[in-house]
């Protein structure tokens, strides 16, 4: 766990032979897992899931050393992805959907198995783990005992990350570069739970996680119920692949390819204006003042930054993180996002 590091095959950034990838493309994705598996997801190795009539794919976790994880095969250029799940119980373990690509732009929900109170959300730049102050809070009733949706809604202008209807964080894309960087990628959508609270993890991973794992009284379960999966395809109308189109790793460079040949592709990439702010100040958030409601999508009022200003500061070492890596940063122990743990412990 201590050098775990987000996991791909191939990264176009620093490869010029990664292959294309699927996409989603403009046919909207509806899975129902309480109707059984779905092609769409592989199953990682080792990864044995069961179907519920009710209550969806479970995700079982019997011990320390399992994970069960699925991964889309097709990509999203932007899109929206909302999920009904319910996280999985106990100190230690962790519930996660992730969207990740190629080049390691990521963007996270996790829900701690000790927490009931609240869900995380995160987000990295093509890997980038020298800071750790992205990570945010939203409270949300009962994420254990109760369905939520929850909803990644992706354009190349800004992301919302939003439960059961409500916009709870905005990033605006304010073409900082670096750890603040905003995902900007084709991304394949990864589902899994796994556990933190291991006897050999760091101890500032086990004390974010909720202090150690215990199976004494049975298996921890989450339930995934079903998903909705829209591809915006970079703003085309089709798209059957997506290509890097140099190594940048800005939308602007990647090809979208459909049936008849390319789409579209820039021939001089746009590169982003580098500015110097710290990344926890690129954030328009939105704050639910409670807890969210459960299933029926009971909110409250919610207060918001203005969103036609974004306020630059010079990064220190001093900004107190937040969320799953920041914990570990806090402790002077290595940082992980979901998906980095994910790919450590089953691709």
């Amino acid at each position: 766990m201590v050098s775990a590091q987000t996991y791909t095959d191939c990264d176009p950034t620093k490869r010029s032979d990664c292959p294309s990838r699927k996409a989603v493309g403009s046919k909207p994705v509806n899975i129902d897992f309480r109707q059984g598996k779905n092609k769409f997801f592989k199953e990682a190795e080792g990864t044995k899931l069961t179907y519920d009539k009710d209550l969806g794919a479970v995700f079982s976790i019997a011990n320390e050393n399992q994970a069960p994880t699925v991964g889309s095969e097709a990509y999203i250029f932007f899109g929206q992805v909302d999920v009904v799940l319910r996280a999985a119980p106990g100190p230690g373990v962790v519930t996660s959907f992730v969207l990740q690509s190629d080049d390691l732009d990521e963007i996270d929900w996790e829900w701690l198995g000790g927490d009931n109170t609240q869900v995380q959300h995160n987000y990295f730049s093509k890997g980038c783990t020298e800071t750790y102050d992205r990570g945010g809070f939203s409270p949300v009733a009962d994420p254990i005992g109760a369905f939520h949706t929850y909803t990644i809604k992706w354009t190349s202008e800004q992301l919302d990350w939003i439960i059961d209807g409500q916009v709870v964080r905005t990033l605006k894309n304010t073409g900082i570069e670096g750890c603040a960087g905003y995902p900007q990628s084709p991304m394949q959508i990864k589902l899994g739970t796994w556990v933190a609270g291991r006897k050999d993890a760091p101890q500032g991973t086990i004390e974010w996680a909720g202090g150690l794992a215990d199976f004494s009284n049975g298996p921890s379960e989450g339930y995934y119920q079903s998903l909705k999966i829209v591809d915006y395809m970079g703003g085309h109308k089709e798209a059957t692949e997506y290509q890097y189109g140099d190594k940048s790793g800005t939308w602007q460079s990647i090809k979208v390819i459909g049936s008849s040949g390319v789409v579209s592709s820039s021939s001089v990439t746009s590169k982003a204006t580098t500015k110097t702010a710290t990344s926890a100040t690129t954030l328009q958030t939105v704050t639910s003042s409670t807890a969210l409601g459960a299933t029926n999508g009971t909110t409250t009022e919610a207060t918001t930054t203005p969103t036609g200003t974004t306020e630059e500061v010079t990064e220190t070492e001093s900004a107190i993180p937040t969320g799953a890596a920041g914990k570990v940063a806090l402790s002077n122990m290595a940082a992980m996002g979901a998906a980095a743990v994910l790919g450590y412990l089953v691709l």
